[in-house]
């Protein structure tokens, strides 16, 4: 029995989650998926967790990318997230390209649950979270935002 077979889905989040649970319903794994809906432990499930699955078509930040790395959790992510980037530069898991395709993620995943390499995302995770400076990011926009804002009103 593969890694695959053995895994758990949890999903956190605030979308509905009602069309979701019908087709996994339908694929008969009901018992291997749990929606936790919104909530404001995030934290304790990153460090409890193997990997991060965020494939998301619409995101601006994805502040999650961040938490993750400085979880050590390994990341599968859509490339057009906007800390998407991070996950590249500390080598902590692999981007789905864009435009999106069903059949890459599922390799992507594959790959990833095969666990060969989780252990090197994890340490390349931990490692540049103690080298970059990502916690400041909020900061530096507000900074950039205001020096621009300056510049125009000179």
């Amino acid at each position: 029995m593969s890694d695959a077979q053995h895994s758990r889905l949890l999903i956190v989040g605030q979308d509905k989650a009602e069309p979701f649970r019908s087709q996994i319903g339908k694929l008969g794994l009901a018992d291997r998926v749990s929606f936790l809906g919104g909530r404001d432990d995030v934290p304790r499930f990153l460090l409890g967790a193997d990997l991060l699955i965020h494939p998301a078509y619409i995101e601006n930040t994805g502040t999650v990318l961040i938490e993750a790395i400085a979880a050590g959790l390994p990341v599968l992510a859509s490339q057009i997230c906007g800390y998407a980037g991070y996950v590249a530069d500390a080598g902590a898991g692999k981007l789905i390209a864009v435009p999106f395709v069903q059949e890459t993620m599922n390799a992507q995943l594959a790959t990833m649950l095969d666990r060969r390499e989780l252990s090197v995302w994890q340490n390349n995770a931990l490692n540049y979270a103690r080298s970059a400076d990502i916690f400041s990011l909020p900061e530096k926009a507000a900074d950039l935002i205001e020096s621009i804002g300056r510049r125009k009103m000179s």
